[in-house]
């Protein structure tokens, strides 16, 4: 297992610095824009615009990787969000933070596409949903920790804000003097997004989905708590029992994903947080304990889908391949993530809070369709070609037999042949006697 992580040791301790400052901006953001009275279409478009600069970095950060390579990308984009996330702190107003955000989007992108291509190189179709597990084991870890420090000051003050820019500047150390070989610079760039899905429908899709179902969590869960009657303990609670229980099931999730189909096992994951998601709602209405064991369990169920959908893309991926399949992963996750929450705001306005899980219980039933499909898609290939193949043996079998039967009718006509001409040879003999007994 050492040996395993040994080569990303730097990196995830990076990733563990980086994803607290995000953990905490990300909660931070949206309770300060609720105090400065921003509408809830305002503050859903923190997350879409989040998002479209996600989207703009999955195109552009390959290009990036390959001029300056990963290290170099790395360091240049955690600088530039440190910049940003005091500029949040400086000026309260929607337009600046919607740009703001769109310039935060865009680093976060490149940043993952650095990450998860340098952890895909490292790792094997054996131990890749390991690997990936534990990534976002930390990741949702030191979210939580990111989440709780929400408590720590006035989110209307500017201390939390510095808090979290001290942290991602702090993580570029363990990348900028790491002694492990960073992965091997790529020769070209391509974003395929149509050649992806070809690859991979079920983890393509599932990516979408994941952006689309948390995508709208991410922005709109501390409203949905703020809405149900709890103040911002309740929100750093709620939020921090939710990436609990998903760093929880990350790890038997990603071992189970190493030793099953994913596909099927992405059936069964949605279905689940679709079943997850309805609990949430019912336990809103009660005390704050029980909607703290239904996040816990809906995060538990449902953050580990996109480690599973990506192993799933991934293990169709060449080794030259992991920055575009990253990158158009990330993508995918990106564009579900920029229409989520837009959707789930429509969803609260028609059905009040509890709309947001409303709307990622219709997103997970979709998947497990949409996965459902696709698995008795592969099964009809797969038993098509094993009648194919079964057919041509036979085919081959057939062959042989003609040729033998061939050979077989060809010599005995041979044999026959020259038995006919023994036989006239032998009948002329015969007759032969008697004339010339006969002879005078």
């Amino acid at each position: 297992m050492l040996r395993t992580f040994a080569p990303v040791a730097a990196l995830l301790l990076a990733v563990a610095l980086l994803l607290t400052g995000n953990g905490l901006i990300g909660t931070l953001i949206p309770v300060r824009a609720e105090m400065e009275q921003f509408s809830i279409f305002s503050i859903g478009l923190l997350g879409s615009t989040y998002f479209l600069g996600f989207a703009a970095g999955c195109f552009y950060g390959p290009h990036l990787v390959r001029r300056v390579g990963h290290i170099r990308t790395f360091t240049a984009m955690a600088s530039l969000v440190s910049a940003v996330v005091l500029g949040h702190g400086m000026i309260a107003l929607p337009f600046p933070w919607w740009i703001m955000r769109a310039v935060t989007g865009f680093c976060f992108a490149v940043l993952y596409i650095v990450i998860e291509s340098w952890l895909n190189e490292q790792s094997t179709s054996e131990n890749r949903g390991t690997v990936l597990s534990a990534y976002l084991l930390i990741n949702l870890t030191v979210m939580t920790i990111g989440q709780m420090m929400l408590t720590l000051s006035d989110p209307a003050e500017l201390n939390l804000f510095a808090a979290a820019s001290i942290l991602v500047s702090v993580a570029v150390i363990p990348i900028a003097l790491t002694t492990s070989a960073a992965p091997r610079p790529i020769q070209s760039v391509q974003l395929r997004v149509g050649k992806l899905y070809r690859t991979s429908p079920t983890g393509f899709v599932g990516c979408v989905a994941v952006g689309l179902a948390n995508g709208a969590f991410w922005t709109l869960g501390p409203l949905f708590v703020q809405r149900s009657g709890f103040d911002v303990n309740g929100v750093a609670l709620f939020m921090s029992a939710t990436v609990l229980g998903g760093a929880i099931g990350q790890w038997p999730i990603g071992r189970l994903s190493d030793k099953t189909d994913r596909c099927a096992l992405m059936i069964w994951i949605a279905f689940f947080a679709a079943i997850a998601g309805a609990g949430v709602i019912a336990a809103s209405f009660f005390e704050v304990h029980w909607l703290l064991l239904a996040a816990a369990a809906w995060g538990a169920i449902s953050f580990p889908l996109y480690a599973v959908a990506v192993a799933q893309a991934n293990d169709h991926a060449k080794p030259d391949e992991f920055v575009e399949v990253s990158s158009g992963l990330l993508l995918a996750y990106a564009a579900g993530a920029v229409v989520g929450p837009v959707i789930a705001t429509i969803f609260m306005k028609l059905l009040t809070q509890g709309g947001l899980y409303a709307f990622t219980i219709g997103v997970h039933v979709l998947l497990m369709a949409f996965a459902w499909r696709q698995l008795n898609r592969e099964e009809r290939i797969a038993a098509a070609e094993h009648t194919l193949t079964a057919r041509q043996a036979l085919q081959a079998t057939g062959t042989v037999s003609t040729v033998f039967d061939t050979e077989t009718q060809e010599t005995e006509l041979d044999l026959a042949a020259a038995g006919e001409v023994s036989k006239a040879d032998a009948g002329a003999g015969v007759d032969d006697e008697p004339s010339r007994r006969d002879d005078p």
